[in-house]
């Protein structure tokens, strides 16, 4: 199997790291060759946060190459816009549809761009969930991020009782329940 290229772009306090993580541990317990590498901007929140795992049957580099990403999983609209140059033409790219002002939106310097979905739809295979929205009706707006991984996991080569098992060994104990459920609402949108 060629290695297969999975990036997660938020910003910093979202979870993207604990989400790459999963992914990390999901691969290896799948037997494959993973390689994850971390790249922060400014990991404060709000900051750009971008990580990459690739997994396969050999992995050279941690680093997905423009126009290369099997799938992206966009905590946030404008990060996804800020990457999709990273997916593959027939790649699936999966967005929370939710806004987070970067600092220069929030001094004025910068406007929040319009219609992002929009644009990114004209050349990308967008899937789009209101994940934060979706987990406050769970009670527990910190879990959207499981959401979204659910709707992401359905591109990729492993069954929800394997992705279960990583989330127990992954998430604090008494979070395993919640984060589950969370994981399940996007498995079934």
């Amino acid at each position: 199997m060629a290695a297969k290229n999975i990036m997660i772009v938020g910003v910093g306090g979202q979870g993207t790291l604990l989400t790459s993580r999963i992914l990390g541990v999901l691969a290896t317990l799948g037997g494959y060759d993973v390689k994850l590498s971390e790249v922060h901007g400014m990991a404060q929140r709000g900051g750009s946060v971008v990580t990459f795992v690739r997994y396969g049957e050999q992995v050279a580099e941690p680093i997905v190459e423009e126009g290369q990403a099997d799938v992206i999983i966009a905590f946030e609209r404008l990060e996804a816009l800020r990457y999709a140059h990273f997916l593959k033409k027939d790649g699936a790219l999966i967005v929370n549809d939710w806004r987070i002002d970067p600092m220069p939106v929030v001094i004025g310097a910068a406007k929040y761009p319009e219609k992002i979905l929009e644009t990114l739809e004209k050349d990308h295979k967008v899937y789009v969930v209101n994940a934060t929205e979706e987990a406050k009706k769970l009670d527990n707006p910190r879990v959207f991020n499981l959401i979204v991984l659910g709707v992401a996991a359905q591109h990729m080569d492993f069954t929800r009782e394997q992705w279960y098992e990583v989330i127990e060994k992954t998430v604090p104990p008494k979070t395993v329940d919640i984060n589950k459920k969370a994981f399940d609402v996007g498995y079934h949108l």
